[in-house]
C-alpha cells in the first residue's frame, strides 16, 4: 500500500528512476523517499513535485554523515527545511549509528545532531523517522528525554527495549529483513498491528538479490500476516492506514 521508507535519490536508480516510480504507481498508493544528505535535497524535491501526492519526502542528515557536514552546511540545510516545511512529511532518517562510527567524540556529535533534529521536527511540527544501529539504548533514551511523541523507528531491532516503544506509543516500520531475522520476527509478533508500517529501505535489502524497489513491501506484508496469523488483506489495509495517519498524507485508501 505505502512504502514509508526508501531512497529513490540513490544512484542505483539513476538509469531508470522514472520507470521504477511508474511501476510502483500501478500497485502502490504512495512512497516516502528519505533524503539523508543535503546534497540530495534538490533531486528529492524534484521527485516530490513531479510525482505530486505519490512520492513524498522525509529529510534529515543521516548519522553516518556526521564527519562530512560542516556547521555552516548544517545550519543552511536546517533553514532550507524550515522554508520548505509544507513539502516535508517527516524529519528523518535521524538518530545514532555506532556500527559505522566508532570514535566516542564523533558519537557525541551524533547525539548532539540527533537532539537538534528532534527540536527541528518539533519546531516545524513533523514526525520523526529514526535510524538506530548498535545504539538502541541511547536512541530510546534521547527520544524519551526529549519527550518525542510522533516517532517511527525504522527497521527497529532493539527487542529488549520494545516494551518502552509500546509504552511511548511509537511506531515501527519494517522491511524485508523480516524474511530472515528471528529477532525482527519476534518484534513484529509482539508489536501491535496498529503501530506497524511497511517499508523497503530500497535499493538495499532486496529479497531476491540485486536492487530492491518499493514493490517488495508486499513480501513484508505477507510475512507479517504469517507471523501474526491474520489475513494478508488486513495487514495491507491497516499498515496503509497507519502510514496515512502517522505522516498526515493526502492519500485516499
Amino acid at each position: 500500500m505505502i512504502d514509508v521508507h526508501c531512497h529513490l535519490e540513490n544512484k542505483d536508480y539513476n538509469k531508470d528512476r522514472d520507470e521504477v516510480i511508474s511501476k510502483c504507481k500501478k500497485e502502490l498508493r504512495a512512497v516516502i523517499t528519505s533524503c539523508a544528505n543535503p546534497r540530495d535535497f534538490e533531486l528529492t524535491m524534484n521527485l516530490i513535485k513531479k510525482y505530486r501526492n505519490f512520492v513524498f519526502g522525509s529529510f534529515s542528515i543521516h548519522p553516518i554523515y556526521i564527519k562530512e557536514i560542516s556547521k555552516v552546511e548544517k545550519e543552511s540545510y536546517f533553514n532550507l527545511l524550515r522554508k520548505n516545511k509544507s513539502s516535508i512529511v517527516a524529519i528523518g532518517e535521524t538518530g545514532l549509528d555506532y556500527y559505522w562510527v566508532k570514535e566516542e567524540n564523533w558519537r557525541e556529535k551524533q547525539r548532539e545532531l540527533f537532539r537538534e533534529m528532534i527540536h527541528l521536527a518539533r519546531e516545524i511540527e513533523k514526525p520523526l523517522v529514526i535510524h538506530a544501529r548498535d545504539s538502541y539504548e541511547d536512541c530510546i533514551g534521547i527520544l524519551e528525554e526529549e519527550e518525542a511523541e510522533r516517532v517511527d523507528l525504522h527497521m527497529f531491532g532493539g527487542r529488549k527495549l520494545l516494551d518502552r516503544v509500546i509504552k511511548n506509543e511509537w511506531c515501527i516500520s519494517m522491511n524485508t529483513i523480516l524474511l530472515k531475522s528471528k529477532n525482527h520476527k519476534k518484534i513484529i509478533r509482539d508489536m501491535p498491528l496498529d503501530r506497524i508500517m511497511l517499508e523497503t529501505d530500497s535499493p538495499w535489502l532486496s529479497p531476491n538479490g540485486g536492487r530492491n524497489t518499493p514493490l517488495s513491501i508486499k513480501k513484508v506484508a505477507e510475512k507479517i500476516a504469517e507471523i501474526k496469523k491474520i489475513n494478508y488483506e488486513e495487514v495491507w489495509k491497516i499498515c496503509g492506514r497507519n502510514a496515512v495517519n502517522f505522516f498526515n498524507l493526502p492519500v485516499n485508501l
